[in-house]
C-alpha cells in the first residue's frame, strides 16, 4: 500500500467493480463492502480509535505474526471487529470514489505506530503489508 504501482493497481481493481458486482462469498454487498473497507483505511489513516477486542489482547500479536509470514491472501470469511460492519446500504459509486481517495492518502501515511483494535501495535511496515492484503481480499471477494 506505501508502493505507489500497488496503490495504482488496487484502484484499477476498485474501478472494475460496479453495482451488479456481486460476492463470491461472505454477506456483503457492494455498496457495504466498499463502505466497509473505506471505515477500515479511514481507521488506519486517521488514526481513528476504537476499543481493543479481548481476544485481540490474547491472540493479536500472533495472529498479525501469521497474516504477514508470506505473501499469501487473507482466508475467506474473516472476523471483522464489529465497528467495522456495515448493514445499510447507500450509493455505491459515490463510496468507491470515496475509498479510492483514501487509498491515496498512503502515499503520504506516516505514523510510525498503529494500534489496531485486534491486532495491538503495528509498525508502518506491517500496516503497509496488511492493508494490501485487506484491500486485496475484499477485491478478491468481488472477483476483481
Amino acid at each position: 500500500m506505501l508502493d505507489k504501482a500497488t496503490r495504482e493497481e488496487l484502484i484499477q481493481r476498485i474501478n472494475a467493480l460496479d453495482d451488479n458486482s456481486k460476492p463470491q462469498w461472505g454477506k456483503m454487498n457492494i455498496y457495504q463492502m466498499l463502505k466497509h473497507c473505506t471505515m477500515w483505511d479511514e481507521m488506519v489513516l486517521k488514526n481513528k480509535k476504537y476499543d481493543r477486542v479481548f481476544l485481540g489482547r490474547i491472540f493479536g500479536r500472533m495472529a498479525l505474526k501469521g497474516a504477514l509470514k508470506d505473501a499469501s491472501p487473507m482466508t475467506r470469511n474473516a472476523p471483522t471487529i464489529p465497528a467495522l460492519k456495515v448493514t445499510d446500504n447507500g450509493d455505491a459509486s459515490a463510496q468507491k470514489r470515496q475509498w479510492i481517495a483514501m487509498i491515496d492518502q498512503y502515499g503520504t501515511f506516516s505514523h510510525p505506530i498503529f494500534m489496531h483494535p485486534f491486532f495491538g501495535k503495528m509498525t508502518q511496515e506491517q500496516i503497509g503489508c496488511f492493508a494490501y492484503k485487506h484491500t486485496d481480499h475484499h477485491l478478491r471477494q468481488f472477483n476483481v
